[in-house]
């Protein structure tokens, strides 16, 4: 497995992605059952949505949301952005998905999405670039913004694969409501690992709009 210098990146963590773990990580989540799973996932979020043409996920790994987001709303359009360099050539496959390589904190936008997804992704970020990642989140979003993440009421860190510094819980949603007033709850809800019909990893979801002013 080559690996790739983290010289470029500002975070540890954002090397750590982009190098040979965020490749084992593409190569083992490649069923095609958690399109099916995801699908039912998103369908009870979407239902308290309108008006969704466009959608961006940001850390999209190699697209098993945006296939799942795309037989739901077959007729909008869809981008991602990925650090991964193995999973944005998988993201190429999907000729649906108009792909951004590179850092989340890296992103400007030069549109905004009627729907931004991040989804087991805010989880992965160094807890002091948080609030650059909320900023492009909002910044990103004209409308809707669903988050899917582990919560906690407050941070913690957690081993992840045997590595430290490398996931942390805490209020991402209710983080992201104190920074930024125009952000309404719409709904939210938890997802299990022992769900018959979805099974999730055990996610929070919290689905925020952006109120007009």
């Amino acid at each position: 497995m080559k690996n790739r210098s983290s010289a470029r990146f500002s975070t540890e963590q954002e090397g750590f992605w982009a190098g040979s773990f965020g490749d084992d990580y593409t190569t083992r989540n490649s069923e095609e059952k958690w399109v099916a799973s995801n699908t039912a996932f998103f369908s009870r979020i979407l239902g308290r949505t309108q008006g969704i043409n466009t959608v961006l996920e940001l850390g999209a790994n190699r697209g098993l949301n945006l296939q799942a987001l795309k037989a739901i709303l077959p007729g909008a359009a869809f981008s991602a952005v990925e650090i991964n360099p193995v999973a944005v050539g998988e993201l190429a496959k999907l000729k649906f998905i108009n792909v951004f390589q590179g850092s989340i904190l890296e992103f400007n936008p030069a549109s905004v999405y009627d729907l931004v997804l991040i989804k087991g992704v805010l989880i992965h970020i160094a807890p002091e670039e948080l609030e650059n990642v909320y900023r492009v989140i909002t910044k990103s979003a004209g409308r809707y913004i669903c988050l899917a993440e582990y919560y906690n009421p407050t941070p913690t860190a957690i081993d992840y694969r045997g590595h430290a510094n490398r996931l942390f819980k805490r209020d991402f949603a209710g983080e992201m409501m104190d920074l930024y007033r125009d952000l309404k709850l719409v709904d939210y809800g938890f997802a299990w690992h022992r769900d018959p019909s979805c099974p999730q990893d055990d996610l929070t979801w919290f689905l925020l709009e952006k109120q007009k002013t």
